[in-house]
Order: C-alpha cells, then structure tokens, then sequence
C-alpha cells in the first residue's frame, strides 16, 4: 500500500467503519485478492447469467418470434422505394425513390383519409383512457365475490373477432331489421332511420363500438396498479377521516398517473394507424360512408385491391412508422420537460 494509504490506516483519528473502506481501495486497477476490475465484472455476469437463467428460456420464446417478426422484414423496408416486380424479386426491383408516397398525398382524400386517422385515434385514446380507469377503480374498490367474474365479463368484448362485431352492429342498426328501428325508434314514435346512410351519426357509433370492445383490455393494466398499491396509506388516509371519494381522489388517481402517461405516450405512436376491422368491416364498406370512415389503412386496402401494387402499401407503413416514432419522440420530451419521473425514456 502506498504512504497515504498507510496513514489512513495507522491514524488513531479514524473510526473502525472509516478504516475498513480503506482497506478496500484499488491500486492500479487491482482489488486485494489480486483481481482486475474487469475480471470481477465477468465474474458477477456469469453470477447473474446463472441466477437468472431459468427466466432467459422462459423469455427465449417471445424474443424469438419478436426477431423473425419485427426485425427479420426490415429489410423489405426497402419494397417502400422501388417498383415491386415478382420476377425481379425486392432487391432486384427498379428504383423509383419517394414516387411510391405520392400514392399518399397526391390525391384529393389525403386530407380526409389523415384528419380522420389522427381525429379518431385522438377521441379513442381520451375517451378509452378515462373510461378504463374508472372502471379500474370500479373493480379495484369492488369486495363482492363477484369481483372476479365481472373482470372476465369486461374482457370478453376484446376476444370477440371484429367480424362479429360489425354483425352485432348491423343487428341493431340494419335499416330492415334492426333492433334500433323496429323497436327503439318506434316507442318514441319516430321514423326509421337509414343508418347506413347518414355519415353524420358514425363518429359516435364507432367511437362506442371500439369503446365497449377495449375498456376491458386496457383497464387491467390499471387494476394490477391500483392492486400494487400499499393498503396501509388508504387505512391510514381512513383513520384521518377521509371518505373513499377522498381516497380516490387524493391517492389512486395521483399514483395512477405514471401509469396513464406510459398508456397514452405507447398510444400516441400509433396515432397513424387504424383498427382496420373496425372502421372497413363494422361500416359494411359503404361508401356514402367514406367522408368519416376512410383512414390510411382502408384507403391503402381499396387502392391494392384496384392497382395490386405492393410498393405502394410498403410506402404507407413505412410513413405511419416513421411518423408514429417521431410522435412517441416528441410526446416523451414533453413529458420529460414536465415531470421528468414519468417520462418513457
């Protein structure tokens, strides 16, 4: 050991628990057995790999299907720039540059296929985000033993195929045999409605349909948080005399707010895209519809079905990709500005 640490240690100023650290200290990049700093770090990763191998094959199933399905397509990214020729193949294609994106903006629905895309997806992340807490908290709260049963039951809807779903919506809205006209409307006595063919009542029809079918879904993520919080603060909030009003107020939501920020911040960056189900097969496909119906999603469907091109479709997802990465980006700085904790990243 060198003089300073030498007096360190033959000081009688200095405390047993002042002197042991000392005697820690590293000299030229070595501890006292004799070992590198960059050895003991190897030794702690294979001490960590061997603690928590059993997790890594656990998780070696989803890392698997997240590399052939995320990461292996990227490079047909490349399709979005060429003109696809299947004798060619995506690589051997010629090269056109951006021609394949103005199959996006050099038409006169772009306005209404992007206002309808970002409006749509902004009302279903305020209303779904505000419904799903407060059923959270609904069932969070809840003491009854069928607690459980009502978790399955709001679940259910997610499950259900969106095909099924549009059937169920043109049983209650079909212009002959609807449920809504023959007997809904009549009791007021009212006059049938051609509900597939007023634009005007559609925002709301599919704002509630994707409503009731993902509520369920996405307040689990808010009833496991509401779950992990500590009981000993809403017992102790109750001996000081709050009500359970109060207690929702001034603890759940505020503890809840990381949570809601991560949800809207992952929502955000797929503001671009569209339920394809729920705005093609629930409208039936009609087209006095399009006005309020037509996303980018459905138009890139339509105009493949009618030109068949390949190219075009990769165009339209590589610019919903690269859009919703930029949106994710510049939300989580917002975030970051604001309240640094609750951040992404």
């Amino acid at each position: 050991m060198n003089g300073q640490q030498r007096t360190v240690l033959n000081s009688s100023n200095y405390e047993p628990a002042e002197i042991w650290p000392a005697l820690l200290l590293e000299k030229d990049g070595e501890d006292m057995s004799g070992k590198t700093k960059s050895e003991n770090e190897k030794k702690n990763l294979k001490r960590r790999l061997k603690k928590y191998f059993p997790i890594y094959i656990m998780a070696l199933p989803g890392l698997i299907y997240l590399f052939i399905n995320n990461y292996m397509p990227l490079p047909g990214l490349i399709l979005a720039f060429k003109k696809y020729n299947a004798r060619k193949g995506i690589f051997g294609s010629d090269f056109v540059g951006f021609k394949n994106f103005k199959y996006l903006f050099a038409t006169r629905d772009a306005f209404v296929i992007t206002r309808n895309t970002i409006c749509y997806n902004l009302a279903f992340i305020i209303v779904n985000t505000i419904l799903a807490v407060f059923v959270a908290i609904l069932i969070a709260e809840m003491t009854s033993k069928w607690k459980k049963v009502y978790q399955c039951l709001i679940l259910l809807p997610y499950m259900v195929s969106m095909v099924i779903v549009s059937y169920l919506v043109y049983g209650f809205l079909s212009n002959d045999n609807g449920f809504i006209n023959n007997t809904v409307l009549p009791l007021f006595g009212a006059d049938p409605v051609q509900w597939y063919m007023e634009k005007k009542y559609w925002p709301f029809f599919l704002t509630f349909v994707n409503a009731w079918k993902v509520i369920g879904y996405n307040s689990i993520i808010y009833i496991s948080t509401i779950l992990g919080i500590d009981r000993g603060i809403y017992e102790s909030a109750a001996i000081d005399g709050a009500s359970k009003w109060m207690q929702i107020k001034k603890i759940t939501i505020p503890l809840l707010k990381p949570t809601v920020i991560m949800m809207t911040l992952l929502a955000v960056g797929r503001i671009f895209y569209s339920d394809f189900g729920l705005f093609y097969q629930v409208p039936q496909n009609q087209g006095s519809l399009f006005a309020v119906t037509n996303t980018i999603d459905t138009y890139v469907y339509r105009g493949l079905l009618e030109l068949g091109d390949m190219s075009m479709s990769a165009a339209a997802g590589l610019y919903q990709s690269i859009v919703g990465f930029i949106l994710i980006l510049a939300a989580n700085y917002s975030v970051r500005r604001i309240d640094p904790d609750s951040a992404l990243f």
